[in-house]
């Protein structure tokens, strides 16, 4: 994986190439659908409130990454709808930019496929976080069809991630199971419980709560 140490290097040896300023905005279209918008969104929003109390990670959808001072937007390259980059500060960005970033790319990356990307998604970005971002675990995710298929780097290479008993696939970078619940990609623990969004947990508080006979909404 390029380092900082090695983007400065590149620096030093090529000094005729102008690096962009690393306050980039994200230069990505809308999402395809509705469905694919409520899918990231709930990808992003269910990992920010289980890890609530972290500040290392940096969770996103739909943001251009920026790996290359030579990128162009001729490429055809997207940024991915929903990447993950672990050991770095949480903060709100405007895109990723590597270089700026100290040479980090996404630990995990998941593409919601549309019949338009499906392609890109499954051989030219594959490609990419393969060779060049080296992204440890890949998945990808149809909405419409419920398409599921994930990716782990050894040796350079993806290998298709097994699924469980239950269909679900492990994510060794997040330390969670991916798998599909009422039609949607959620998270699961390791014991194989649903990670809750934040309204669902508030939905189990309540429910709690009448049990005992107390009324949430005079609390």
């Amino acid at each position: 994986m390029i380092i900082a140490q090695d983007i400065e290097q590149t620096k030093d040896i090529f000094p005729d190439v102008v690096f962009p300023p690393s306050d980039l905005y994200s230069d990505e279209p809308p999402v395809e659908t509705e469905l694919h918008l409520e899918q990231i969104m709930l990808l992003i929003k269910c990992l920010k409130w289980l890890w609530k109390d972290r500040n290392d990670f940096y969770a996103a959808g739909n943001l251009t990454i920026y790996y290359s001072p030579n990128q162009k937007k001729n490429e055809n390259l997207r940024g991915p709808d929903f990447f993950v980059v672990l050991g770095t500060e949480r903060k709100t960005r405007k895109s990723w930019v590597v270089w700026d970033e100290d040479g980090k790319y996404p630990n995990v990356i998941i593409e919601i496929l549309s019949p338009s990307t499906a392609n890109s998604d499954k051989v030219t970005k594959k490609e990419l976080y393969q060779n060049t971002f080296r992204t440890p675990d890949y998945f990808w995710f149809d909405p419409y069809t419920l398409e599921f298929a994930g990716f782990y780097l050894t040796n350079g290479k993806y290998q298709p991630i097994e699924p469980n008993e239950k269909g679900y696939l492990w994510s060794e970078q997040l330390g969670l199971y991916l798998g599909i619940y009422e039609g949607l990609l959620r998270y699961f623990t390791p014991e194989g419980d649903l990670v809750p969004t934040p309204e669902e947990t508030a939905e189990r508080l309540a429910a709690k709560l009448r049990e005992l006979n107390i009324d949430p909404e005079k609390i």
